[in-house]
């Protein structure tokens, strides 16, 4: 599987949240599929969207970042069946701010969905660069390894 960073900066609500975070990513969505014609079935959680869903995408490089991430898509499907229609978590995004505030149980924002569906714990903890910062360091130690 694959995570996209979205480092587009169209709304200002992305702006705000890449400067407030220190780097470039203010959403993200985890790559389930992608199709011949370079449509990727995503999932994530999205206050435009009104919360955790799957959506079909083209992810345009200049806007896109993109990294392999270990998980099982089988249990990335079944977290997506338990809790896909839940709500967006303004309370949780709030705690990128106050970190004290960890937010909702029934409700998600998108780095905190996608740790959630590939089993990482206190998915909570972490924001749009958190996430990047924690998958980009599984890569590396991948590559450590060979």
């Amino acid at each position: 599987m694959q995570v996209a960073f979205y480092k587009g900066r169209n709304r200002l609500f992305n702006r705000l949240v890449s400067w407030y975070l220190r780097g470039p990513y203010s959403h993200t969505e985890l790559i389930l599929a992608i199709d011949l014609q370079g449509v990727a079935t995503c999932a994530s959680a999205s206050f435009l969207d009104g919360g955790v869903r799957v959506k079909t995408m083209r992810l345009d490089p200049d806007h896109w970042d993109i990294l392999p991430v270990s998980g099982e898509r089988v249990k990335a499907w079944s977290w997506l069946a338990d809790h896909e229609r839940q709500g967006y978590d303004v309370l949780g995004l709030l705690g990128f701010f106050w970190r004290r505030q960890i937010g909702s149980q029934s409700r998600w924002f998108c780095s905190e969905a996608i740790a959630a569906m590939l089993g990482w714990p206190d998915p909570w903890r972490l924001d749009p660069m958190a996430l990047w910062v924690a998958t980009a360091s599984q890569k590396l130690n991948a590559s450590a390894d060979k």
